[in-house]
Protein backbone atom coordinates (compact mmCIF):
# COMPACT_ATOMS: atom_id res chain seq x y z
CA UNK A 1 0.00 0.00 0.00
CA UNK A 2 1.36 3.39 -1.08
CA UNK A 3 1.72 5.63 1.79
CA UNK A 4 4.04 9.54 2.54
CA UNK A 5 4.98 9.65 5.50
CA UNK A 6 7.78 12.27 6.80
CA UNK A 7 10.54 10.66 8.96
CA UNK A 8 12.14 11.65 11.81
CA UNK A 9 15.85 11.56 10.90
CA UNK A 10 18.97 11.98 13.22
CA UNK A 11 22.98 11.11 13.51
CA UNK A 12 25.01 8.79 15.02
CA UNK A 13 27.53 10.75 17.25
CA UNK A 14 30.22 8.61 16.45
CA UNK A 15 30.54 9.13 13.34
CA UNK A 16 29.75 12.67 13.07
CA UNK A 17 32.74 13.02 15.13
CA UNK A 18 34.36 10.44 12.30
CA UNK A 19 33.33 13.17 9.61
CA UNK A 20 35.07 16.21 10.82
CA UNK A 21 38.32 14.13 11.78
CA UNK A 22 38.51 12.90 8.20
CA UNK A 23 37.72 16.37 7.18
CA UNK A 24 40.24 17.79 9.07
CA UNK A 25 43.12 15.55 7.69
CA UNK A 26 42.12 16.02 4.53
CA UNK A 27 42.37 19.41 5.04
CA UNK A 28 45.76 19.38 6.10
CA UNK A 29 46.95 17.29 3.38
CA UNK A 30 45.62 20.05 1.04
CA UNK A 31 47.19 22.62 3.04
CA UNK A 32 50.54 20.55 3.00
CA UNK A 33 50.34 19.84 -0.91
CA UNK A 34 48.91 23.51 -1.77
CA UNK A 35 52.43 24.41 -0.81
CA UNK A 36 53.79 22.44 -3.93
CA UNK A 37 51.78 23.78 -6.89
CA UNK A 38 53.09 27.12 -7.60
CA UNK A 39 57.17 26.32 -9.02
CA UNK A 40 58.58 29.57 -8.65
CA UNK A 41 58.47 31.56 -12.23
CA UNK A 42 57.72 28.03 -13.64
CA UNK A 43 54.06 28.61 -13.18
CA UNK A 44 51.69 25.88 -11.99
CA UNK A 45 52.53 22.76 -11.35
CA UNK A 46 49.36 21.08 -11.92
CA UNK A 47 50.37 17.59 -11.50
CA UNK A 48 50.71 18.72 -7.45
CA UNK A 49 47.47 20.92 -7.64
CA UNK A 50 45.66 17.77 -8.93
CA UNK A 51 46.85 15.62 -5.42
CA UNK A 52 46.01 18.88 -3.69
CA UNK A 53 42.62 18.74 -5.05
CA UNK A 54 42.50 15.33 -4.44
CA UNK A 55 42.98 15.79 -0.70
CA UNK A 56 40.85 18.68 -0.17
CA UNK A 57 37.72 17.51 -2.87
CA UNK A 58 38.54 13.59 -2.21
CA UNK A 59 39.03 13.26 1.49
CA UNK A 60 37.95 17.02 3.36
CA UNK A 61 35.00 17.07 1.72
CA UNK A 62 33.37 14.15 -0.32
CA UNK A 63 34.81 11.73 2.31
CA UNK A 64 33.29 13.80 5.14
CA UNK A 65 30.43 14.01 2.77
CA UNK A 66 29.38 10.58 3.18
CA UNK A 67 31.00 9.37 6.56
CA UNK A 68 28.45 12.40 7.50
CA UNK A 69 25.95 10.15 5.34
CA UNK A 70 26.69 7.18 7.30
CA UNK A 71 25.97 9.13 10.18
CA UNK A 72 22.53 10.06 8.79
CA UNK A 73 19.79 7.91 11.17
CA UNK A 74 16.70 7.98 8.25
CA UNK A 75 14.89 4.97 9.65
CA UNK A 76 14.98 3.63 6.38
CA UNK A 77 17.36 1.36 4.32
CA UNK A 78 19.11 4.06 2.19
CA UNK A 79 21.50 2.64 -0.49
CA UNK A 80 23.88 4.64 -3.43
CA UNK A 81 24.53 4.65 -7.09
CA UNK A 82 28.24 3.65 -7.69
CA UNK A 83 28.34 5.73 -11.06
CA UNK A 84 26.50 9.05 -9.26
CA UNK A 85 28.55 8.39 -5.88
CA UNK A 86 32.12 8.39 -7.85
CA UNK A 87 31.07 11.15 -10.50
CA UNK A 88 30.47 13.24 -7.57
CA UNK A 89 34.16 13.10 -6.31
CA UNK A 90 35.57 13.39 -9.72
CA UNK A 91 33.33 16.72 -9.79
CA UNK A 92 34.65 17.70 -6.08
CA UNK A 93 38.69 17.14 -7.22
CA UNK A 94 38.27 19.06 -10.06
CA UNK A 95 36.47 21.60 -8.89
CA UNK A 96 39.26 21.80 -6.15
CA UNK A 97 42.30 20.85 -8.15
CA UNK A 98 41.36 24.10 -10.83
CA UNK A 99 40.77 26.56 -8.23
CA UNK A 100 44.25 25.75 -6.16
CA UNK A 101 45.60 25.97 -9.69
CA UNK A 102 43.97 29.12 -10.57
CA UNK A 103 45.17 31.07 -7.83
CA UNK A 104 48.90 29.51 -8.18
CA UNK A 105 49.32 30.71 -11.55
CA UNK A 106 49.99 34.03 -10.75
CA UNK A 107 50.96 35.81 -7.21
CA UNK A 108 47.98 36.55 -4.76
CA UNK A 109 45.66 38.50 -5.36
CA UNK A 110 42.02 38.89 -4.70
CA UNK A 111 40.93 39.08 -7.91
CA UNK A 112 41.84 35.60 -8.34
CA UNK A 113 40.48 34.62 -5.28
CA UNK A 114 36.99 36.21 -6.06
CA UNK A 115 36.57 33.70 -9.26
CA UNK A 116 38.26 30.87 -7.67
CA UNK A 117 36.63 30.85 -4.08
CA UNK A 118 33.01 30.86 -5.55
CA UNK A 119 33.88 28.30 -8.53
CA UNK A 120 35.54 25.55 -5.83
CA UNK A 121 32.48 26.68 -3.16
CA UNK A 122 29.86 25.88 -6.24
CA UNK A 123 31.67 22.66 -7.22
CA UNK A 124 31.59 21.45 -3.53
CA UNK A 125 27.77 22.76 -3.75
CA UNK A 126 27.40 20.20 -6.74
CA UNK A 127 29.14 17.75 -5.47
CA UNK A 128 26.90 17.86 -2.06
CA UNK A 129 23.60 17.71 -3.87
CA UNK A 130 25.21 15.26 -6.62
CA UNK A 131 25.59 12.59 -3.38
CA UNK A 132 22.41 13.16 -2.44
CA UNK A 133 20.74 12.35 -6.09
CA UNK A 134 22.61 9.23 -5.27
CA UNK A 135 20.63 8.16 -2.89
CA UNK A 136 17.83 5.47 -3.48
CA UNK A 137 14.90 4.11 -1.27
CA UNK A 138 11.86 3.54 -1.09
CA UNK A 139 10.34 7.24 -1.21
CA UNK A 140 11.80 10.47 -1.92
CA UNK A 141 13.27 13.54 -0.48
CA UNK A 142 11.91 16.90 -0.19
CA UNK A 143 13.97 20.23 -0.23
CA UNK A 144 13.35 23.60 1.93
CA UNK A 145 15.28 26.00 -0.41
CA UNK A 146 16.25 28.63 1.72
CA UNK A 147 18.34 26.56 3.76
CA UNK A 148 19.92 24.88 0.27
CA UNK A 149 20.83 28.49 -0.26
CA UNK A 150 22.46 29.09 2.83
CA UNK A 151 24.24 25.73 2.44
CA UNK A 152 25.70 26.62 -0.88
CA UNK A 153 26.53 30.16 1.01
CA UNK A 154 28.30 28.99 3.34
CA UNK A 155 29.96 26.17 1.41
CA UNK A 156 30.95 29.56 -1.46
CA UNK A 157 32.43 31.22 1.85
CA UNK A 158 34.26 28.12 3.33
CA UNK A 159 36.18 27.47 -0.26
CA UNK A 160 37.31 31.16 -0.97
CA UNK A 161 38.62 30.65 2.99
CA UNK A 162 40.17 27.77 2.01
CA UNK A 163 41.93 28.92 -1.01
CA UNK A 164 43.09 31.90 1.75
CA UNK A 165 44.62 29.57 3.46
CA UNK A 166 45.98 27.61 1.28
CA UNK A 167 48.19 30.45 0.15
CA UNK A 168 49.33 32.37 3.42
CA UNK A 169 50.00 29.09 5.65
CA UNK A 170 53.39 27.93 6.01
CA UNK A 171 54.04 26.90 9.63
CA UNK A 172 53.05 23.38 10.53
CA UNK A 173 51.40 24.61 13.82
CA UNK A 174 49.24 27.07 11.56
CA UNK A 175 48.20 24.44 9.41
CA UNK A 176 46.81 22.10 12.06
CA UNK A 177 45.01 25.23 13.47
CA UNK A 178 43.77 26.20 9.58
CA UNK A 179 42.72 22.75 9.02
CA UNK A 180 40.80 22.64 12.17
CA UNK A 181 39.04 25.67 10.62
CA UNK A 182 38.20 24.67 7.90
CA UNK A 183 36.67 21.03 9.12
CA UNK A 184 34.19 23.21 10.74
CA UNK A 185 33.50 24.84 7.29
CA UNK A 186 33.11 21.93 5.96
CA UNK A 187 30.89 20.17 8.23
CA UNK A 188 28.76 23.51 8.58
CA UNK A 189 27.97 23.06 5.15
CA UNK A 190 27.15 19.37 4.90
CA UNK A 191 25.24 19.25 7.79
CA UNK A 192 23.36 22.82 6.90
CA UNK A 193 22.78 21.02 3.37
CA UNK A 194 21.49 18.02 5.08
CA UNK A 195 18.92 19.96 7.31
CA UNK A 196 17.72 21.09 3.96
CA UNK A 197 15.77 17.85 3.21
CA UNK A 198 13.22 16.07 4.80
CA UNK A 199 12.77 12.20 3.81
CA UNK A 200 9.16 11.32 2.73
CA UNK A 201 8.63 7.01 3.02
CA UNK A 202 6.13 5.68 0.40
CA UNK A 203 5.88 1.91 1.38
CA UNK A 204 5.19 0.17 5.32
CA UNK A 205 8.67 -1.79 4.57
CA UNK A 206 11.01 0.87 5.16
CA UNK A 207 13.85 -1.31 4.90
CA UNK A 208 13.48 -3.27 1.85
CA UNK A 209 15.96 -2.62 -0.48
CA UNK A 210 16.35 -1.76 -3.92
CA UNK A 211 18.46 -3.38 -6.44
CA UNK A 212 21.29 -2.33 -8.20
CA UNK A 213 22.44 -0.01 -5.42
CA UNK A 214 25.70 -0.04 -2.88
CA UNK A 215 24.40 -0.65 0.95
CA UNK A 216 25.72 -0.90 4.47
CA UNK A 217 29.12 -2.80 4.57
CA UNK A 218 29.66 -2.63 0.75
CA UNK A 219 29.09 1.45 0.89
CA UNK A 220 31.51 2.07 4.12
CA UNK A 221 34.46 0.03 2.34
CA UNK A 222 34.01 2.26 -0.71
CA UNK A 223 33.90 5.44 1.30
CA UNK A 224 37.00 4.32 3.25
CA UNK A 225 38.68 2.96 0.19
CA UNK A 226 38.58 6.26 -1.75
CA UNK A 227 39.56 8.28 1.82
CA UNK A 228 42.59 6.19 2.38
CA UNK A 229 43.42 5.69 -1.15
CA UNK A 230 43.44 9.37 -1.93
CA UNK A 231 45.31 10.29 1.76
CA UNK A 232 48.10 7.61 0.64
CA UNK A 233 48.82 9.28 -3.29
CA UNK A 234 49.13 12.78 -1.88
CA UNK A 235 51.15 11.46 0.87
CA UNK A 236 53.29 9.85 -1.13
CA UNK A 237 53.68 12.86 -4.02
CA UNK A 238 54.35 15.52 -0.97
CA UNK A 239 57.20 12.95 -0.21
CA UNK A 240 58.84 12.76 -3.32
CA UNK A 241 58.13 16.26 -4.16
CA UNK A 242 60.07 17.19 -0.69
CA UNK A 243 63.14 14.69 -1.48
CA UNK A 244 63.46 16.17 -5.32
CA UNK A 245 63.40 19.49 -3.92
CA UNK A 246 66.00 19.23 -1.48
CA UNK A 247 67.83 17.63 -3.83
CA UNK A 248 67.82 20.38 -6.43
CA UNK A 249 68.71 22.80 -3.48
CA UNK A 250 72.31 20.25 -2.15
Amino acid sequence: MAIQEVLSTGYDTAWVVVSFLVSACGAFAALSAATLVREGRRGVNWVNAGFAGLALGGVSIWSMHFIGMMAWETGVAVGYQLFGTLLSLVVAVLASGFALGYMAMERFSYRRLAVAGPAAGLGVSAMHFMGMASMGFNGYLTWNWAIVALAVLIAVVAATAALWLAFHIRRTSHRVGAALVMACAVCAMHYTGMAAADVVCTTTNRFARLPGLLYGDDFRALVMLVALGAAVFVAVDAFVQRVMNRRQAA
